[in-house]
């Protein structure tokens, strides 16, 4: 698989027990996940669960009339699926691929199996769940309480934390699909932030130049998040 694609560089398979790795290793298989991807729809039964080692994934919530706004960002910290193993057999948001890159999928039926074991995965699992539940409940917050530059913020730090490096590629019409907001406001917050000297955006790709400033422009949804997943996790995100 080369050193590129190692299952261990996501933190849930990096933390499974012995016993466990040794029976999932030779059942996940590798993909490569390209910019846009739909891992699966709204309402979708779910063939597989994901692992993202070097891509991040964002969970969508889609309206009847096609608007959608993201509720929750999935990295190398976290997985796929979680509808799958905590009792239904699909999901109303839809997974799309925010950073290409790499990652690892199992069978829905196997991962269904490992969670009935009862054993260390379930509660790894459960703990992820939880603070991706945080995550959430706080982007619904974020979103309705804190302006679109805070909001920005956030969505970029978040993104960096499942990254290598301070690069992101990314349009400015796809954050605001993200975001759920018009492409001319995230490009009036973009260039406030640029302005401000802590990120440099062109042709789709944002650098963050500084980041504890931007640390400090966010509101405080974003080290409410940390925090949980730092508390919950192993391979902490900690920078």
């Amino acid at each position: 698989m080369g050193a590129a694609a190692q299952p261990s560089q996501n933190h849930l398979l990096g933390a499974l027990p012995p016993a466990e790795a040794g029976r999932w290793m030779p059942l996940l298989e590798f993909v490569d996940l390209s910019l846009g991807q739909v891992l699966y729809e709204s309402g979708a039964a779910l063939a597989h669960v994901y692992f993202p080692t070097t891509a991040i994934v964002s969970l969508l919530y889609v309206l009847e009339n096609g608007a959608s706004a993201e509720i929750a960002v999935v990295g190398n910290e976290g997985i796929i699926g979680v509808s799958l193993f905590m009792g239904g057999e699909s999901t109303p948001s839809r997974a799309v691929v925010q950073s290409a890159g790499q990652g690892f999928r199992l069978k829905a039926k196997v991962m269904k199996e490992e969670f009935n074991r009862a054993g260390p995965v379930l509660h790894l699992l459960l703990r992820y769940t939880q603070a991706l539940i945080t995550q959430m409940a706080q982007t619904a917050v974020c979103n309705r309480h804190h302006t679109l530059d805070q909001q920005l913020c956030r969505w970029l730090l978040l993104s960096l934390d499942r990254l290598q490096g301070t690069r992101l590629v990314m349009t400015q019409e796809l954050i605001a699909n993200m975001l759920g907001v018009r492409r001319e406001g995230v490009t009036e917050a973009a260039l406030k932030l640029q302005h401000a000297g802590l990120i440099s955006y062109a042709r789709g790709h944002i650098t963050v130049l500084d980041r504890k400033r931007l640390e400090k422009r966010s509101c405080e949804c974003y080290l409410v998040v940390k925090k949980e997943y730092d508390r919950l996790l192993p391979n902490k995100l900690a920078r």
